[in-house]
C-alpha cells in the first residue's frame, strides 16, 4: 500500500495543486468576474466556486456594500459670497448590473465628482447665502436626482446625497455673527424699553389712583367735620339759647386752641409764630366765616348751572 502511494504521489500532488488553483472562495457582499481567455465568462457570487486553471482568470472582487464619497465643491452664491460645499454621496453596485459597473466605468468616483461639481455650480449661484443654508436639502435632492439615471446606466445606484457642511469665507462668517448680535441687541433694547415703559405707566396709574383715594378721604373727612360741627352748633343753640354766630365763634376758638396744642406737642415741629391775641382770634374767625360763605355760594352756583 505504501509502495502504491509512493508510485502515485506525483499524481496526488498534481491533483492537489490543480484543486488549489481551481477552487476559490467569494466573500459575502462581494462578487467576482471570471474571464475565459481574457473575455467575460460569468459572475461568481459568495461561496465556493471553480475555475479552469490557465484558461480562466478571476478579476478583483467587486464590493456590493454601500460606499460614501465626499465631494468638496467651491462656488459662489447669488450675492457673490464664495462658499465651500461638502456633499456626501452614498452609492452601491447594483447586483443585476455588475458587468456594467466593472467594464463601463474605469473610475466611478471621478465620474460622480464630475456630476456633483457640475450640478452644484449650476444650483448654488441661483441662491443667496441664507437660502443655501435653508434650502440645502433641495440642492442635495437635485444632486441625487441628477446622478440617479446616468449612474444607473453604469451599474451604480445612488442611495442618498447629503450636504454635510457649508463653509463661507471666515470674514463673511464674522460679519454674519456681528449682524446677528446687533439684531439680538436691538430686540433686547426694545424689550427693555417696553418693560420700563410699562413700569412707568403702572407707577403713574398707581399714583393717580392714590391721589384720587387721598382726595376722597380728605373730602370725606371734611364732610364729617362739617356734619359734626353742624350738629354741635344746633345742640348748643338749643341748650344755651345763644345765636349760631356766637356758638360758631366758640367752636372755632376751641379748634384754634387744639391746633396750638397739637403743634406744641409735636416734637418734630419747628418754631412757629402764631398770633393769639383776642383781636387776632376774631380776625381768624372772620376769615374762616368768609371762606365758608364763599364756598357755599360757589356750590350753589354750580348746582344752578
Amino acid at each position: 500500500m505504501i509502495s502504491i502511494l509512493i508510485n502515485y504521489s506525483p499524481v496526488i500532488v498534481f491533483v492537489f495543486v490543480v484543486a488549489c488553483i481551481s477552487l476559490f472562495i467569494v466573500r459575502q457582499q462581494t462578487c467576482v468576474i471570471v474571464e475565459r481567455l481574457g473575455k467575460f465568462n460569468r459572475i461568481c457570487y459568495p461561496g465556493l466556486n471553480f475555475k479552469i486553471p490557465l484558461v480562466e482568470a478571476i478579476r478583483p472582487p467587486i464590493s456590493l456594500r454601500i460606499h460614501q464619497l465626499e465631494v468638496d465643491v467651491e462656488t459662489k452664491t447669488k450675492d457673490d459670497v464664495f462658499v465651500r460645499v461638502i456633499i456626501a454621496v452614498q452609492y452601491k453596485v447594483l447586483p443585476s448590473k455588475v458587468y456594467e459597473a466593472f467594464y463601463t466605468l474605469q473610475d466611478p468616483d471621478s465620474q460622480i465628482k464630475a456630476f456633483v461639481f457640475d450640478l452644484v455650480r449650476a444650483q448654488v449661484p441661483l441662491l443667496d447665502l441664507d437660502d443655501v443654508f435653508s434650502r440645502k436639502d433641495d440642492v442635495a435632492d437635485a444632486v441625487r436626482n441628477e446622478l440617479k439615471v446616468p449612474m444607473s446606466d453604469f451599474g451604480y445606484e445612488i442611495i442618498k446625497a447629503l450636504i454635510t457642511d457649508i463653509d463661507p469665507d471666515p470674514n463673511v462668517k464674522a460679519a454674519m455673527n456681528e449682524i446677528n448680535t446687533a439684531q439680538r441687541l436691538r430686540i433686547a433694547s426694545n424689550e427693555k424699553g417696553e418693560a420700563e415703559k410699562i413700569l412707568k405707566v403702572k407707577q403713574a396709574e398707581a399714583e393717580a389712583e392714590a391721589s384720587i383715594l387721598h382726595g376722597q378721604g380728605v373730602a370725606g373727612q371734611r364732610q364729617a367735620i362739617i356734619e359734626g360741627l353742624s350738629h354741635s352748633v344746633e345742640d348748643l343753640v338749643r341748650q344755651t339759647g345763644l345765636t349760631p354766630t356766637s356758638v360758631m365763634d366758640m367752636v372755632l376758638l376751641i379748634q384754634y386752641i387744639d391746633a396750638l396744642k397739637d403743634i406744641g406737642a409735636n416734637s418734630r415741629a419747628s418754631v412757629v409764630f402764631v398770633p393769639h391775641s383776642p383781636g387776632s382770634i376774631a380776625s381768624v374767625n372772620e376769615q374762616l366765616r368768609e371762606t365758608i360763605f364763599a364756598a357755599s355760594a360757589f356750590e350753589l352756583r354750580e348746582e344752578k348751572n
